[in-house]
């Protein structure tokens, strides 16, 4: 399959070949998923077990955590490299062999804290079966599923959550904080004010954990207004 022009560097080539087999075989439906952070969700909103990865690291048989193998590969920053979570199989291998670790919940708990306060977005990756084996907390300069999205426009690729920000313009001071949060260029300050493109929005929730006066909040897509 051809790969993409934009794609140049081979430590992306060699995922997006992957990706474009998997798609073309019918074998995954995207390549991952964005899964919303779990303190910006209120208690109501706590219905799609599905939406928040410590539920899904409960319900896993055994939770291992490695380095951010994009952040160790392109050193582009430095946050936090141990937040990667390996589900099940995938990550017992893994730890057979030296290269990741078994955790408990509440280690993993505080890893997603420590993910949070660096502005990291929870995405979970499939394998060709659709099995959930990652969930890992990533970077836009370092993360290969958001520099290939970025690179070729692909937003197929990746599945935005159930969930999506709403801010109120009436409370919003336009400080501009959320704006570095937001992976996804829904969010733009000119200067003046804080303006938001909710199409754009994928679902993170990092804008919402940053708010200094709770103007945003996370909402069900299909109930969101305006």
């Amino acid at each position: 399959m051809k790969i993409e022009k934009y794609i140049t560097d081979p430590f992306l080539e060699k995922r997006i070949v992957n990706y474009n087999k998997w798609l073309s075989k019918g074998q995954i439906s995207a390549s991952s998923k964005v899964i919303p952070v779990s303190e910006s969700l209120n208690a109501k909103q706590w219905v799609l077990p599905t939406e928040q990865v410590m539920e899904i690291l409960t319900n896993a048989n055994s939770v291992s955590v490695q380095n951010c193998e994009c952040r160790t590969h392109y050193k582009r920053c430095d946050k936090p490299l141990e937040v990667c979570f390996l589900l099940n199989k995938v990550g017992d291998k893994l730890v057979s062999i030296g290269k990741a670790r078994h955790i408990s919940l509440i280690e993993a708990s505080d890893i997603l804290k420590k993910a949070n306060k660096n502005g990291l977005i929870h995405l979970a990756l499939y394998m060709p079966d659709h099995e959930l084996f990652a969930l890992c907390s990533c970077c836009s300069c370092c993360c290969h599923e958001l520099q290939i999205i970025k690179l070729t426009g692909r937003k197929e690729l990746m599945v935005h959550s159930e969930y999506i920000a709403e801010t109120n313009a009436e409370t919003c001071i336009h400080c501009g904080e959320c704006v570095e949060r937001c992976f996804f260029d829904a969010r733009i300050f000119n200067d003046i004010e804080m303006k938001y493109n909710p199409d754009a929005c994928l679902g993170c929730g990092l804008c919402v954990t940053v708010c200094p006066v709770d103007a945003t909040t996370m909402v069900l897509r299909e109930t969101k207004t305006g």
